[in-house]
């Protein structure tokens, strides 16, 4: 017998041991301190007499991270919660903001504004006062809409391959728009007609951005205009990678950089790991941080970035890559203003109608690609930034304060 090896072995178990008890302790302790931040409060009074209380039912992370403009930098929610919470109090209003998932709020005081996305303003209906402004603040198309187009991207996709994958950006449908006087949406038509049927008054605010960068006048068009970026957050087939993979996969002088968190995905990672990982002109890179040299390098290696989603409510993926100098080609479901001076609304989200529009515009040449890209870039420096959601956030908050602020008979 050897003992040596004895030890060394009951050694290995009780250090694995201990390696999994101390990560069950850490979920635990991550899902009590997630499940308390959630029912957390952040409240703030302005200078001077107030003119009433406002809740906002959205985000609440800026207002518990050790560094507010670190957590801002990471998406564009979480720089306008904080700065509806300064506009509110530039308006004189006392603010409290909860998370939007926070489902046991009460409130323990007349609100003169409450301003939620999902279900909170439902859930609140029947105690606030008759002259409570209520406003749903739309980040996304109607949830009815959004589950059911990635329901027939999940569909379209199992009679194309034969598989079945989990959906991944499903919501419970939220009767906000039902309970609101009026919408606040942050994408363009496409979303906002997602909204039509409640008959309320619908009012636009451009969604911002996280970064803005210099126009490229030194990159090489005519290098780059055979290489296309996807660019995602989590719902690989809800923003139609699975379509940008088939159709790359087929044209083998066209290169495709994948940048999003789909390694996540389990089911879409295995489905489609030969073309994510063995299709040599198919490049996957992973999540990434757009304010990074990596991004910047990556942006300006590719011409466009190709983003067929099917339900967005602002599109602030294919925003960053505008910022970014790059031309766009998504679908209208993507709720960016994309003139065809600038950029490509595809007609449909196929894998042919994809190929065919990439080929087209690599054809084009250098100096219109690069006009295009300016063109793109333009306009979003023009119409989505901080400065500019801003303005217009002020500009519509007080439009509607001064609209239903007034008895309702």
């Amino acid at each position: 017998m050897n003992i040596l090896n004895i030890d060394s072995n009951r050694t290995a178990m009780i250090a694995n041991f201990l390696h999994r008890l101390g990560h069950y302790f850490n979920f635990i302790f991550g899902k009590i301190s997630g499940r308390i931040n959630r029912i957390k409060v952040a409240s703030f009074k302005p200078e001077g007499i107030a003119k009433g209380n406002a809740l906002i039912s959205y985000n609440l992370d800026p207002f518990l991270a050790k560094s507010t403009e670190a957590v801002c930098n990471k998406h564009t929610h979480h720089w306008e919660t904080v700065e509806m919470v300064r506009i509110l109090l530039d308006l004189g209003y006392c603010v409290d903001v909860i998370t939007l998932f926070n489902d046991l709020f009460i409130p323990q005081k007349k609100y003169s504004i409450v301003l939620d996305s999902r279900h909170n303003l439902e859930r609140l209906a029947p105690v606030l006062d008759w002259d409570c402004i209520r406003i749903l603040y739309a980040d996304t198309a109607h949830i009815v809409f959004h589950n059911a187009a990635e329901c027939n991207r999940l569909y379209a996709l199992q009679q194309r391959r034969g598989i079945t994958l989990r959906n991944n950006r499903f919501e419970p449908p939220n009767k906000g728009v039902e309970y609101a006087d009026c919408t606040i949406v942050l994408g363009n038509e496409f979303t906002i007609n997602t909204f039509k049927y409640a008959r309320k008054p619908i009012y636009r605010v451009p969604i911002s951005t996280t970064e803005v960068y210099p126009f490229p006048e030194e990159k090489d068009f005519a290098a780059c205009c055979r290489r296309f970026l996807w660019f995602g957050s989590n719902g690989a087939v809800h923003k139609g990678l699975d379509l940008v993979l088939e159709a790359f996969a087929e044209m083998p002088d066209y290169h495709l950089t994948i940048c999003g968190p789909v390694s996540k995905e389990l089911d879409f990672d295995k489905a489609f790991y030969r073309e994510l990982y063995y299709t040599p002109n198919i490049h996957t890179y992973g999540w990434i941080d757009v304010s990074s040299p990596d991004f910047v390098k990556i942006a300006n290696s590719c011409l466009g970035i190709i983003y067929p989603s099917c339900s967005e409510g602002g599109g602030g993926c294919v925003i960053t890559c505008m910022h970014a100098s790059l031309i766009p080609i998504v679908t209208y479901e993507a709720s960016v203003d994309v003139r065809d001076d600038y950029g490509v609304i595809l007609k449909e989200a196929s894998i042919t109608e994809i190929q065919k529009e990439i080929q087209k515009i690599s054809s084009l040449p250098p100096a219109e690609l690069k006009a295009m890209a300016r063109r793109a870039w333009e306009f979003v420096r023009a119409n989505h930034t901080r400065e500019r959601y801003s303005q217009e956030y002020r500009r519509v908050i007080t439009e509607i304060i001064d609209t239903f602020g007034k008895p309702k008979f």
